[in-house]
């Protein structure tokens, strides 16, 4: 036996990994070291029960995920083992099987994948020819629909429309396919479906995946939904090995088709499923998890564990209460300055939120301070405006049968072609079953274009035949840089002016320099079967590469990490802010009414918990502007939920009462939310029209806004942010404000 593999496990974990049961369940907490018994299975697998790395076939749910995987087991199983194992994402290794039986799927070999803003180009496109009217329909919600029909495995015949918009959806959906199919087009969710059928429809490309593909092992299961559980079941068959790793406290994406039942249902379609649970935390305090314990225990539908911790009981949680969202925000960045001048750098510090809206004072106020800060989840490197517009010449430079490329690129950066030309030179290619390059070609020879039309298009095929003539057998990366330049895509950002302009600038750089980095790691095949021998010419694995990648390139900076508590599942940090614990905003008001979905909601405040190491701040406030209104939530139902001997309450009042027993009637949330209603009631009797967030005028400081309030009678005091003088204690009796 391999002892190695076993060293600094414990005993749950070597369970996992040494585990000789056909199918397993892998229950696995938050900081429970789920990556570390995935990793310590595959070496296991290889190289005690003597499998070929051939065979294993392992899903990780983001490529940042896919790539740590893979440098892990590259370390413990060594070059030779790692290279011939299929570790990725969904899309990525359904990408790679596309590629590979690309016939049998009824695809050309030079498919393009389209991301999402493709798909609406496309589906206005249609919106356009069927004359449909893009101010009352929307075409995202159409893409919506479209995505959500092939996660559930249908096609556009199989749809039993309930209404009237989803007929004009279903139909819209047949014609967007076949545009798809007749060009050559892959979008993200066909990705998964197409392989899906291609299995259930060609039993040789079946036999050779089952064969293969002896040991199966899915993360992150309960965040699978319809199409992927039934691709999995079928890659498998009835011999593989399968393991699936997930903790349905976490399942936080049915929003966007996820199915946490799948881990319930795989228990269901195979009773002799083993379940280990990881319980022992490696990430947070015992004073953390022991909240986020309580808090999910109040959900009903679970499989059931209880995390523990050996780390130590650590801070208790602090609580603010802010007067409003300025002093809220405030506090949070206050204390992000003094940890930083403790010596801990921004990045330790993560600002979560329910909502994107939210973010806005935090950048506000982070940017008031000097404080750098990312968002993350933001646009994503290679869906930036500049970089697509790039690749899309690339793409176009090496298949002018490349629509999307072509309608890029034709008139960016502006040469005179219209909607007027366009339109004709579509109807050309759909009615004569061509691409907008040929049609393009067919209106110059036939003289059906205008002498300005004829003359705008000339030029834009002149330019691309003249740039392949000159830089066509250079490396990709230089290709890339010499479009850049001669199609006018450098000059048209270097006269946008200001930061945004050089931001662009910089991002053509990167681009740059990313590809000279693929083609120098990479330069003869980047995909390579060994036993079909199917590969992928290095220009064509990076622009896969681009499609597929999600992480982002841009140089990273020590700042504060903000970010919705949905982006923030898989990562952790020693100081997590949650912010907004109100409710209406968390739990959102429309979850409120649904059992589930308030589930869920709760399922989302224990990821946001968890993702703390040793400092967990939760905050609200009693006034907040949201959406233009001036809004009085009550505190959120899961702050009553957690225990409150692990609260340290931090604000300017004690707000929060520890009941005297247990046994009085009201529970601890109707204690907590009727405490906050008297205070709530007291500051209403006490205003006399200064209220807070109201706006007032002093003679010598000019004007500014109340966000703060304090003393009764003849000394109280407003706290008062002005415009222009900062922010000043004033007692109401002296100041002689006026209220606007």
């Amino acid at each position: 036996m391999n002892k190695l593999l076993l060293t600094d496990l414990n005993t749950e974990q070597q369970n996992a990994v040494t585990t000789d049961s056909q199918y397993t369940i892998v229950l696995a907490g938050a900081g429970s070291g789920k990556t570390r018994v995935l990793v310590h299975r595959i070496a296991w697998l290889c190289l005690e029960k003597n499998y070929s790395p051939n065979s294993i076939f392992a899903v990780t749910f983001t490529n940042k995920a896919a790539a740590e995987m893979q440098e892990r087991i590259r370390a413990l199983v060594g070059e030779g083992y790692y290279t011939s194992m299929w570790i990725g994402t969904f899309h990525g290794l359904t990408h790679r099987l596309l590629r590979m039986f690309s016939e049998q799927a009824n695809l050309p070999a030079n498919f393009q994948l389209i991301d999402t803003e493709d798909q609406n180009r496309l589906v206005k496109r249609i919106f356009r020819e069927l004359k449909i009217d893009e101010k009352q329909w929307s075409s995202k919600e159409c893409v919506a629909f479209i995505s959500t029909q092939k996660e559930k495995g249908l096609r556009a015949d199989a749809i039993v429309a309930e209404d009237p918009k989803q007929v004009m959806w279903q139909n819209i959906y047949r014609d967007y396919q076949a545009i798809c199919d007749r060009v050559g087009y892959v979008d993200f969710s066909e990705l998964i479906l197409r392989t899906y059928e291609l299995l259930c429809r060609n039993q040789d490309v079946l036999h050779y995946c089952q064969q293969r593909f002896a040991n199966i092992l899915i993360d992150e299961f309960q965040d699978t939904n319809q199409i992927q559980y039934r691709l999995v079941q079928k890659l498998a068959g009835t011999t593989a090995n399968v393991m699936i790793v997930g903790d349905d406290d976490q399942s936080i994406y049915s929003w966007r088709g996820a199915n946490a039942d799948n881990l319930q249902l795989f228990i269901n379609d195979y009773p002799e499923t083993e379940i280990i649970r990881l319980e022992q935390n490696y990430r947070s305090t015992s004073t953390i998890l022991d909240a986020a314990n309580k808090l999910i225990a109040n959900n009903l539908n679970r499989l059931g564990k209880n995390l523990w911790t050996d780390s130590g009981i650590g801070e208790k949680i602090s609580l603010y209460i802010g007067f409003n969202d300025i002093d809220e925000a405030r506090f949070v960045v206050g204390e992000i300055k003094k940890r930083h001048i403790e010596g801990q750098p921004y990045s330790s510090c993560a600002i979560l939120y329910r909502n994107n809206v939210q973010s806005r004072i935090f950048e506000d106020t982070l940017l008031q301070a000097g404080l750098p800060y990312q968002i993350y989840g933001s646009i994503r490197f290679y869906e930036r405006q500049e970089v697509k517009l790039a690749l899309a010449y690339l793409r176009l430079l090496h298949d002018h049968n490349n629509d999307m490329a072509f309608e890029t690129t034709v008139n960016t950066p502006t040469r005179g072609i219209g909607n007027v030309t366009l339109d004709k030179v579509k109807l050309t290619a759909k009615q004569n079953n061509i691409s907008l390059w040929d049609a393009s070609l067919m209106l110059i020879q036939t003289n059906g274009l205008t002498e300005r039309q004829r003359s705008g298009i000339s030029r834009f095929l002149e330019l691309m035949e003249s740039i392949y003539d000159e830089v066509g057998l250079l490396p990709f990366y230089k290709q890339l840089e010499a479009i850049i330049k001669l199609s006018g895509v450098l000059q048209m950002y270097e006269q946008e002016p200001g930061i945004k302009g050089q931001s662009r600038l910089e991002n053509l750089e990167e681009l740059v320099s990313a590809a000279e980095q693929f083609y120098g790691a990479n330069e003869n095949t980047v995909i390579e079967d060994g036993e079909s021998g199917e590969t992928l010419t290095v220009l064509e694995s990076f622009l896969a590469h681009t499609s597929l990648e999600s992480r982002d390139v841009i140089k990273e900076q020590d700042s504060v990490q903000l970010m919705t508590l949905h982006s923030a599942k898989g990562l952790e940090f020693d100081n997590v802010f949650i912010v907004g614990l109100e409710e209406g905003i968390f739990p959102a008001q429309r979850s409120m009414q649904e059992v589930d979905k308030m589930e869920e909601e709760r399922r989302l405040a224990y990821v946001g918990i968890t993702r703390a190491r040793k400092h967990l701040t939760l905050t609200l406030c009693e006034l907040r502007r949201l959406y233009g209104r001036d809004e009085r939530n009550l505190p959120s139902r899961f702050l009553a939920e957690l225990p409150i001997e692990n609260l340290n309450e931090i604000s300017y009042r004690g707000m929060i009462s520890v009941p005297e027993t247990r046994h009085k009637q009201l529970n601890e949330n109707e204690q907590f939310i009727n405490n906050r209603k008297n205070s709530y009631q007291k500051k209403v009797r006490e205003n006399d029209g200064y209220i807070l967030g109201r706006k007032v005028k002093h003679q010598r400081f000019g004007e500014g806004t109340i966000i703060n309030l304090d003393g009764e009678g003849d000394h109280r005091r407003i706290q008062i942010a002005f415009v222009n003088e900062g922010i000043k204690w004033l007692v109401i009796k002296l100041a002689n404000l006026t209220l606007i």
